[in-house]
């Protein structure tokens, strides 16, 4: 097919995410990915290639068509591309949930496996909500969670997405309403962790969870903050009798420096939820994991049951890369790796300061971030991205990257150049 006649098709028919329909602008074909990337099927901006600054939304951390990503995918297709989980299992699913139990922070045992972010923080919510119901506590049944934050684009995660000037704000006042405090501070400050205290102690009664993003608050910001905060949420939620959920389906895998954001802090939630970098970007998956604590009591429930079970749960091809990916990643220095990535984001983000209506930039692992003092105008700042040699994909504020761990040095610096265009030209 033409290009011209499948970007033809593309706007009568395809609805792409946070988009018009039909769209306003072409995107870009891309006819085929290799290592960090993009082939395109027609050249623009004088391109036929870029550098992807974005691991496709944070969850090619192997980059692409990785031989031994392939290779467990076509050994797994010619098993059993997917059964049913319902009464059944496979050795994949089994293999991937112990796994997971076998990184994550103590004491989380049990894996419930789903196809997509959002729906493992609908999934965390419910196990939450039906542990109180089913040990008799059935007014606990609303979450807590600080400003600046993002959890999905479903129901009960778009509730817990910041309500005033998030992306969801279109929904106030119909979705649930919950219990938000201020975005916690970059830095520790007491006075912030005792706002948590109190809030959390003045809820307590009807509080199901606390949620929140570790370290880092991705697509409603991309802000960072002390690990110590957690520290304080924790022991509050203890001494409150408030079960902690910790959203990692960005932070997990590496990408804030340790495997998981929850470690820097030294403590574990009593639900986690993980996707994205789960399968390397090769398959939609993702998982909540929980305590025995919290399992236990939706076991004594009258409905004992967690009622939840999508179609395609567990699917093996999914499991065996998410295994390979996870396998993969703990094979090799990816700690080093991330430093490194670290250390070039600072050196080749540093000039962009200097640049006018630039209000910060900041670096966290392997996450480089440039706030602008305006919206980005996004199709400016693509183009010179594009131009550039660097596929970057700003929203609001931000012009930010998260690339794949195997990118090299040279190949960053091109992708801090990308975005030092992009925020000139935004």
């Amino acid at each position: 097919m033409r290009n011209d006649e499948l970007l033809a098709l593309d706007r009568a028919h395809v609805w792409h995410p946070y988009g018009p329909m039909p769209g306003r602008t072409d995107p870009l074909v891309v006819a085929s990915a290799s290592g960090v990337r993009l082939r395109l099927a027609e050249a623009a901006e004088g391109r036929d290639e870029l550098i992807d600054g974005m691991s496709s939304w944070w969850s090619a951390i192997h980059g692409y068509n990785h031989p031994v990503l392939n290779e467990a995918v076509r050994g797994q297709l010619d098993r059993m591309s997917h059964v049913m989980f319902g009464g059944l299992t496979h050795e994949p699913a089994v293999r991937l949930a112990a796994r997971l139990v076998e990184i994550t922070p103590e004491p989380l045992r049990h894996v419930f496996l789903s196809d997509s972010g959002s729906v493992a923080v609908e999934v965390a919510v419910k196990m939450c909500l039906q542990h109180w119901r089913s040990v008799g506590r059935p007014g606990k049944q609303r979450l807590l969670t600080w400003r600046g934050g993002y959890h999905g684009d479903t129901w009960q995660p778009m509730s817990v997405c910041d309500p005033q000037g998030g992306m969801h704000e279109l929904w106030s006042g119909v979705l649930q309403q919950q219990v938000f405090v201020d975005a916690p501070p970059v830095a520790y400050e007491e006075s912030y962790a005792e706002l948590l205290r109190t809030e959390i102690a003045r809820h307590a009664d009807e509080l199901a969870a606390v949620i929140v993003e570790p370290v880092v608050q991705g697509a409603g910001g991309m802000r960072f903050h002390d690990p110590a905060y957690l520290k304080v949420l924790r022991e509050a939620c203890d001494e409150h009798d408030v079960l902690l959920v910790f959203d990692e389906i960005a932070t997990g895998f590496g990408r804030t420096g340790t495997l998981f954001a929850a470690d820097q802090a030294g403590v574990s939630p009593d639900v986690m939820c993980v996707g994205k970098a789960l399968t390397g970007g090769y398959l939609s998956m993702a998982a909540t994991l929980c305590t025995s604590r919290v399992a236990d009591g939706i076991s004594r429930g009258e409905v004992p049951v967690l009622a939840h079970g999508p179609t395609f749960m567990g699917n093996p091809l999914a499991s065996a890369v998410a295994l390979a990916s996870i396998d993969l990643l703990l094979s090799r220095d990816w700690a080093v790796d991330v430093k490194r990535i670290e250390a070039g984001l600072r050196d080749g983000l540093a000039p962009v300061a200097d640049l006018p209506g630039v209000k910060d930039v900041r670096v966290r692992g392997a996450i480089g971030v440039v706030q602008l003092d305006h919206d980005v105008d996004m199709a400016a700042a693509t183009r010179a991205a594009v131009r550039a040699g660097v596929w970057l994909r700003p929203f609001r504020d931000l012009i930010y990257t998260m690339p794949p761990y195997v990118t090299g040095d040279e190949d960053l610096a091109r992708i801090c150049a990308g975005v030092h265009a992009a925020a000139a030209a935004g």
